[in-house]
């Protein structure tokens, strides 16, 4: 009977997370429109370089600057098959600048008036075909080894993207406290995700509970050392053409303090899910376990998982930043003037305040498992009896 109940309990947690994904792909944004201005006359489309022609391209060294010209066959839109002459600006950035040669697939901007091309303009290389066969072949890859299990993390996978797309960057432009909306999507996420791997069951609670109180350590310590700190949103890649882009009243700064706990949301997901189901596997085997021996084998298997998770955290957001570093080294720069770099001390508060909320939520995580799966374990064996 357990069993018949845990599988409802699981395919409850499907149903809703896939009306979530059906109510979130159905709401619009409220941006659609913002980028009118990108289609008004014109069509983003892929197109097939046929030649290029670099006789008005500078070299100076390692960068390019000048124009590139390429003979371009659109593969869609109102105009397939059609060949063109495309514009390719190159501005001295190797950042910015892309340079095409014979044969790669691009996506152009092809101005259109009166039912004619007027120009075409090439804007990157084409990449979504590739994004796409990417991820099929990682859910399939997924499904196939883990089975049911697989499937429910693709779930989680999309419905993920769809709450930050849809409801955290929508809201947060529009000038909502990044912290209360971060800090409800975050705990409706990892409600969902927990769900999906447990059910909804004490396993679930248990998971969740420890999950949210380590967030709300990591949200209030981000808040703390980010104003002690003097840290700045700016810190933020591309905040500052945020602002420029007509959003001059948003608050970096918060929106800084929302990334800290967002950004340590799914280890700590991982740490509470590892803890709940280890304590619920012993005291499978041991019925007759108490919740004190319980704890223990939770405390036990929290602080194994506790010594990779912050190291986890610390390789995740020093990735990034990887060729900072080296300018560092290169440049000789002294280690107290490194580490006082407000981008470096921006990254130490991510990596320590996320790892205050680990410390905190394996053995609330463990202390939550072992009182409700125990409580669980001795009800079952009474009724037996």
């Amino acid at each position: 009977m357990s069993d018949i109940l845990r599988k409802r309990r699981t395919w409850l947690s499907v149903v809703l997370c896939g009306l979530l994904i059906l109510g979130l792909l159905l709401i619009p944004t409220g941006f659609e429109q913002a980028g009118a201005a990108w289609h008004d006359g014109g069509e983003r489309i892929a197109a097939e370089v046929i030649s290029v022609d670099n006789s008005l391209v500078i070299n100076t060294g390692l960068v390019q600057a000048g124009e590139q010209r390429c003979h371009v066959k659109l593969l869609s839109g109102s105009h397939t098959g059609e060949t063109y002459m495309a514009e390719n600006m190159l501005t001295g950035s190797l950042e910015q600048d892309k340079l095409y040669e014979c044969g790669d697939r691009a996506l152009v901007l092809v101005s259109i008036k009166e039912n004619a091309v007027a120009s075409v303009s090439m804007v990157d290389h084409y990449r979504l075909d590739m994004e796409i066969i990417l991820l099929i072949a990682f859910s399939l890859f997924l499904i196939f080894f883990a089975r049911w299990t697989g499937v429910r993390a693709v779930l989680s996978f999309v419905l993920s993207v769809l709450a930050i797309w849809k409801v955290l960057i929508p809201c947060c432009l529009r000038g909502m406290d990044p912290i209360l909306v971060g800090g409800f999507v975050t705990a409706m996420l990892t409600l969902m995700i927990i769900a999906l791997v447990f059910g909804f069951d004490k396993r679930c609670l248990a998971a969740v509970t420890g999950a949210l109180s380590g967030l709300a350590l990591t949200c209030v310590l981000g808040m703390v050392c980010t104003s002690t700190f003097r840290i700045h949103g700016a810190v933020m890649s591309f905040s500052e053409s945020l602002l420029y882009s007509g959003y001059a009243n948003l608050d970096l700064t918060r929106i800084f303090m929302a990334s800290i706990f967002i950004g340590s949301s799914g280890a700590m997901m991982d740490l509470t899910v590892d803890v709940s189901a280890a304590v619920y596997e012993v005291v499978q085997k041991r019925p007759d376990l108490g919740w004190i021996e319980a704890v223990k084998s939770g405390l036990h298997v929290g602080r194994a998982a506790m010594g990779t998770m912050t190291t986890t955290l610390l390789l995740a957001y020093s990735g990034g930043y990887i060729a900072l570093l080296m300018v560092f080294m290169a440049q000789g720069t002294p280690i107290i003037n490194m580490l006082n770099y407000k981008y470096v001390t921006s990254e130490i508060i991510h990596t320590l305040v996320g790892s205050f909320g680990l410390v905190l939520a394996a053995p609330l995580t463990a202390l939550t498992s072992g009182y409700f799966l125990t409580r669980r374990s001795n009800a079952e064996s009474l009724s037996q009896k």
